[in-house]
Order: structure tokens, then sequence, then C-alpha cells
């Protein structure tokens, strides 16, 4: 299967349980806020060089999921692991295992694009003797050598993602964790940060987890999905798996529905909307 000049490698993923292989398990993964129960008993099993998507209509819980998943909010009940450390006990260990990418611009756009990984660096504690070097291989993988000493907000919104995802690779993270990666971006600018992260798995051994509501980004990236809906799992497989239990000639757009219990097209609150035409104007 292939997206352009984008070759889609399909690889086996277990969809809950536990694995020698595993980055990440997740075992009744629980978040409540008051009565409201954001994120309910989840159990995902994520093997190592694969990249999963998580999906689902605003409100499901993926945010909440995520915010767990990168030790920024303690579950309520049940245990996630990441390569091996668990997150509520072990969160300084998680941290260092985990690249983070938020959906939010979080690249400094009055520092230059060394700067920016400079900075990465000393919150990383990479040592100064491997810095420089490590610095020129981010940006030569991310194809950013070229823009290296210009300010970032010269850069293209494509650009500013390949940034991020450099800073989030710097330190060689196990996994590497993005929150809807390519929000904003134009067509071109989607797929370059297509290839990067199918290269980060391929040629990085780097287990990827991304959030999106782009079912062609789905489909392009993903080993298998995670389908949320209210809080829980309602679906997991691989897009074709899932495709097929929706029936002949179904979309994941057909799957999002059938499981999601909503349309792509639901947009959410005014929050939520705002959030994303922000994302989207700072990506230009």
């Amino acid at each position: 299967m292939s997206y352009g000049r984008i070759e889609v490698r399909r690889t086996v993923i277990v969809p809950s349980g536990t694995t020698p292989s595993a980055a990440i398990t997740t075992v009744g993964l629980t978040r409540r806020f008051d009565a409201l129960i954001a994120v309910d008993h989840i159990d995902l099993t994520v093997e190592a060089g694969t990249i999963f998507g998580l999906l689902g209509p605003n409100g499901a819980g993926k945010s909440t999921t995520i915010k767990m998943l990168t030790t920024l909010l303690p579950p309520s009940s049940g245990t996630a692991r990441i390569a091996g450390w668990d997150v509520a006990r072990e969160p300084g260990q998680v941290r260092r295992a985990i690249g983070y990418v938020p959906q939010l611009v979080s690249a400094d756009g009055g520092l230059t694009g060394i700067e920016n990984l400079s900075l990465s660096a000393a919150l990383y504690d990479i040592p100064a003797r491997r810095c420089g070097a490590r610095i020129k291989e981010v940006l030569e993988f991310m194809g950013l050598s070229g823009a290296a000493h210009a300010l970032a907000r010269t850069y293209s919104g494509g650009m500013v993602r390949r940034l991020e995802i450099a800073q989030a690779l710097l330190h060689s993270p196990a996994v590497l964790i993005l929150d809807e990666p390519t929000i904003g971006l134009d067509p071109i600018a989607r797929r370059a940060v297509w290839e990067k992260l199918l290269a980060s798995r391929r040629d990085l051994a780097t287990t990827i987890l991304i959030t999106t509501h782009d079912m062609e980004e789905a489909e392009a990236l993903c080993d298998v999905l995670a389908i949320m809906h209210a809080g829980r799992i309602a679906a997991s497989g691989s897009p074709a798996d899932l495709k097929r239990r929706v029936g002949d000639g179904a979309t994941l757009d057909d799957v999002f529905v059938e499981f999601a219990g909503a349309t792509i097209t639901d947009e959410g609150s005014f929050r939520d909307i705002g959030r994303r035409r922000h994302t989207a104007s700072r990506l230009g």
C-alpha cells in the first residue's frame, strides 16, 4: 500500500494484554473527574516498533489518555507502563523513555532551529560532548539542516512540526507520542511529516502513538487503530480488519461512524474549535 512516495509497512500488534515486546501497556486504566469518568478501564498493548493510532470524537477520552501516558495526569486507577516503566510510580523514567509532541505549537519562534534543539538537549540532560553531534543528526534526519540557523518563526508549518519532532527525538526515546501531528498543515507538508514518522519507525526503531481525526493519515501510518467512545475502547485492530468488520467496501470513515457513534465532521465544543483554529493559524 502506498501514498505517493510513502511506503506503508504493516506489522502485527496485539490489541490488549501484556507481551515481552510491548512498548506501551495499559490495564484497567481509568481517570475520573468527580462524577465524570473520562477514561474507563482501557486495556491496550502496543508492540515495540509499530505505529498505533488512537481515534475518536472530541470528548472520547483520547487527550486524557495521552496525559496519563505522558505523566501529565495521574490515573485514578489501573496501570500503564511505557518501555517497562510504570507511569504512576516511575514518572521520571517514563519521561526519559518518551518524546512528546503536543497539538499546540511548542517550538519557540524567537529561537533558531539549533537554539530550540539546544534548549531541549539541556532539558533532557544530554551531555555537552554529545550535544552538537546529536543536534546535527536530528536536523539532518528531519531535513532541516539548511534552516538550522533561521528563526523558527520563519519556518513553514511543516518545518515547525518537523522541528518539534526533532526535539522529541533528540534523546532517542523508545516511544514517540504525537497529538494530531499534522493538524493545520497543507497536503504537501502533511506528507512530509508522514515520511519522517515512517522513517523514525523504520530507521530508529521508534514506537509511535498518534491521535488523529484524519482518516487518510490513520490509514497511511497506522499498523493498528483503537477507536475510543465515551471513555472506552469501542474497537481495535488493523485498518483492514476494522473495515472488514463493518462490511464489504467500508472505508475508515465508515468504521469511525460505526464504532465512535459520531461523524468525522463533529467538531466538539467552542473551546475545542478555538484551540484547533489557534493551532492551525500558528502552523500556518
